[in-house]
């Protein structure tokens, strides 16, 4: 079948037209390029790059988008009009933000927080199409492992709930690290303690005490302070081990109390990131330079005294990815979801295979999976909370990846904008 893009009279596409024929191309160019250079190595790609050519048509795009909010036809505008990222970057620069600490609730529940550590946050409650905007109070918020267990930060406390709003498990009233940007926390599987991460250092929060452990002081310069760049830290599932590192440290695996038991050191330049797989098994860890970065696995069977060397090839450890600079990760039952610095998500097995992978675009910086491990939301850096069918099919020949994954819509929260779906 062949289609016709022009319009007879003047024999110029329309927008609808010309969105559809570009974006399709661009996208299979650009899986065609990937595929080459995974099965081929990138050194012999000798094409050029891919290029989206749509930037003219970005305007006209989003007012019939928003036009398509008003009146209610966002499913019809989503079939004329598939999502893009290259051509909307002029307007993430000004109207995109941070979505972060993204936790699964319950059947098609999430919530999330909009803003950096740095930023006074806003928190949502997506129930399927329904945006809920939260008490503006709400700092942060940390889902445990195991069990079920929610931490919500709000107006210098801690508290820790059976579920999402469920009963009170612990209150804690912060003092040391009261006031302090959060860029992630994780709740004990009891509820009874808090790993917290700062820009000014990493702890365990309990009722009696807000216990740094990280970075260690260095008790012989006089000008020494707690502050660190990069800082990352995680938790094993059963609560045993904890990992932490940043821009100047190694990662340092811990005991459930905080004291050192083992040493990875990056294998690029700075670490940046940490996971545990669901079962323990395996412990990987991932260090960045610029936009890149590789990340290892090692086994947890022999954690305690465990060294491993920067730079340096070595039997206690395999290589798991050697491309992404992982901001955001989460295990299933048998991978790694990660996301990154370019915009995609990948899938790994312990082994480093890659299972799938799927563009987004912009720097990730959330993400949560259902219970049933069938639905996956995505939160990036341009303001997009984007939920993917994992395994379901492709919607449109303008996807890019070979995850089969179908996107049922993406969630905008723009600077300065309403809310929108697309």
């Amino acid at each position: 079948m062949k289609f016709n893009f022009f319009n007879k009279k003047n024999d110029k596409p329309s927008p609808k037209e010309e969105w559809n024929r570009l974006g399709s191309r661009y996208a299979t160019e650009v899986n065609e390029m990937v595929e080459f250079g995974e099965k081929n190595g990138w050194d012999n790609w000798k094409g050029k790059e891919p290029e989206d050519k749509r930037d003219h048509l970005t305007d006209d795009v989003i007012k019939l988008l928003k036009e398509a909010n008003k009146n209610g036809s966002i499913q019809e505008f989503r079939t004329d009009y598939p999502p893009a990222h290259t051509p909307l970057i002029k307007l993430f620069e000004s109207k995109g933000q941070s979505i972060e600490q993204l936790h699964f609730i319950e059947d098609n529940k999430v919530i999330f927080l909009i803003g950096t550590a740095y930023q006074k946050r806003q928190a949502y409650l997506l129930n399927d199409r329904q945006v809920i905007q939260l008490d503006s109070s709400i700092d942060a918020i940390g889902k445990s492992n195991r069990n079920n267990i929610f931490a919500i930060v709000s107006n210098n406390k801690i508290v820790t709930t059976q579920g999402w709003q469920g009963s009170i498990i612990q209150t804690f009233e912060l003092s040391q690290t009261k006031g302090l940007g959060i860029t992630n926390l994780i709740p004990f599987n009891d509820g009874f303690k808090i790993l917290l991460t700062t820009s000014e250092g990493i702890y365990i929060v309990s009722v009696n005490e807000e216990k740094m452990i990280h970075p260690v002081p260095d008790l012989e310069d006089e000008e020494w302070t707690s502050n660190i760049d990069m800082g990352n830290a995680t938790i094993s599932s059963s609560n045993e081990h904890i990992v932490v590192g940043d821009q100047c440290s190694d990662h340092r695996i811990l005991n459930q109390n905080g004291k050192q038991i083992g040493e990875i050191g990056p294998q690029s330049s700075y670490p940046h990131f940490c996971l545990f797989s669901s079962d323990d098994k395996q412990l990987i860890t991932n260090s960045c330079h610029f936009y890149n970065g590789i990340t290892i696995g090692v086994s947890t069977e022999n954690m305690d005294g465990l060294k491993v060397e920067a730079y340096g090839e070595s039997d206690n450890y395999k290589v798991i990815d050697d491309g992404m600079r992982v901001y955001v990760g989460l295990t299933t039952k048998d991978l790694y979801i990660l996301g990154d610095a370019y915009g995609y998500v990948k899938a790994f097995n312990q082994l480093g295979e890659c299972i799938w992978r799927h563009f987004l675009g912009s720097t990730l910086c959330g993400l949560a999976i259902s219970d049933d491990e069938k639905t996956l939301w995505v939160g990036s850096c341009t303001g997009m909370v984007h939920k993917l069918q994992l395994g379901q099919g492709h919607r449109d020949n303008h996807t890019i990846g070979n995850g089969n994954h179908y996107e049922e819509f993406r969630l905008i929260l723009w600077k300065d904008e309403p809310i929108m779906m697309w």
